[in-house]
């Protein structure tokens, strides 16, 4: 159901990435002025939606001169406004979480341009710049400047660029995918849906108290940091919580949420310091319950708030259907495919230096494709 959606939106961003190019994005985003913050607001846009690649290039336009809202601008653009996590969250949720996510997207950058301009000194912005310009800079690979958005379109060596950005974008989150469709698979199976009432107060009831509302906005991230699951990966849990009567508000949090789980606080740490990284978080937190809870009442007051009736359980979805969908997903496979070849052909398959939380996340994907093959293989036969 997921596959071609994915497929389709990380398409898309390869070629933005590629044949849009970004080399005076530096010179522009200095101070936290609204030109500043619109093109980061755009840059962010036409970028990655891996969060930990959106770290990367934004601590680099960071230690490059530009303001620190300008590259959180860019940080919670690429993150939340990107096309494809768009076209997952209309799969799995329908057009309201969509319109959500873009507006929410807008309003998380809007509020945390005010805060950060409320409460964050410039000996305490110039502190964090300092300790990130100790690290060596990330860049972004891409095309050059000098040659025209058309020559590029009918380049062989762009459209190898777009096949080698194509593999990294799926080579960035298969894991995060893998671990978090598994784990909505699994509470949907074992998980009863009195646990979701009693966790998220007031969830299941035909309608809430602002306090009931509040506070599932405030657990729907608190829950999240804990996941460890990114945002394309936590979009079949928030389905599921949806339609276990969570509010659209607590929905739209945990949505949200994928820049304040722990190991994104843990590199923001090792870039700017413990100090910077835990502000930033709660800068974050702050922005993220307030946005959830303006879409929730803005929302309301127009009667356009989803029904949770209408999301489907993942248990009652239907699969392997002959329509668009089938065609798209081979399609898409042959594109796949294609692209892996070309990019092994030559050579551009790189080791990467592996952390602690990468290779936990990696035995996790493991651990959970070998409880599916268990699943699929061992216990029918059991049953028998």
């Amino acid at each position: 159901m997921a596959f071609w959606a994915f497929a389709l939106g990380y398409l898309i961003s390869s070629m933005i990435q590629v044949f849009v190019t970004r080399e005076r994005m530096r010179n522009t985003m200095g101070k936290a002025g609204v030109r500043s913050v619109l093109l980061a607001t755009f840059f962010g846009f036409i970028s990655s939606s891996c969060s930990f690649s959106a770290l990367s290039t934004t601590r680099a336009l960071f230690t490059k001169g530009a303001g620190l809202v300008p590259s959180l601008a860019f940080l919670l653009s690429s993150t939340n406004l990107v096309i494809e996590l768009g076209i997952v969250i209309a799969v799995f949720l329908g057009w309201q979480f969509v319109v959500g996510e873009y507006l929410g997207g807008i309003l998380l950058i809007l509020l945390t341009w005010l805060i950060v301009r409320l409460t964050l000194t410039k000996k305490v912005e110039q502190i964090a710049r300092s300790h990130a310009k100790k690290l060596s800079s990330d860049e972004h690979g891409g095309t050059s400047e000098d040659i025209s958005w058309k020559k590029r379109l009918l380049s062989k060596d762009a459209w190898q660029q777009v096949a080698k950005q194509y593999i990294m974008e799926w080579k960035m989150v298969w894991k995060d995918v893998a671990i978090g469709f598994t784990v909505a698979g699994i509470i949907a199976a074992f998980v009863p849906t009195e646990f979701f009432h009693s966790l998220f107060l007031g969830a299941g009831k035909e309608s809430n108290t602002f306090f009931e509302i509040l506070a599932q906005a405030i657990l729907a991230p608190l829950a999240a940091f804990f996941t460890f699951i990114g945002s394309m990966g936590n979009i079949p849990l928030a389905a599921l919580l949806f339609g276990q009567g969570v509010s659209f508000a607590g929905v739209m949090a945990f949505i949200f949420s994928d820049l304040i789980v722990f190991p994104v606080l843990r590199i923001q740490a090792k870039y700017y310091g413990w100090k910077i990284a835990l502000y930033i978080m709660v800068v974050f937190l702050i922005a993220l319950v307030s946005a959830a809870l303006i879409l929730h009442f803005g929302f309301a007051m127009f009667d356009l708030l989803p029904n949770p009736a209408e999301v489907k359980s993942i248990s009652d979805r239907n699969y392997f259907k002959v329509d668009y969908g089938l065609f798209f997903n081979v399609g898409f496979i042959a594109l796949s495919c294609f692209f892996f070849a070309w990019h092994w052909k030559k050579k551009q398959v790189q080791k990467t230096n592996r952390v602690w939380s990468d290779w936990t996340t990696l035995a996790l994907s493991f651990g959970v494709i070998t409880w599916l093959l268990i699943g699929v293989t061992i216990i029918p036969q059991l049953q028998n």
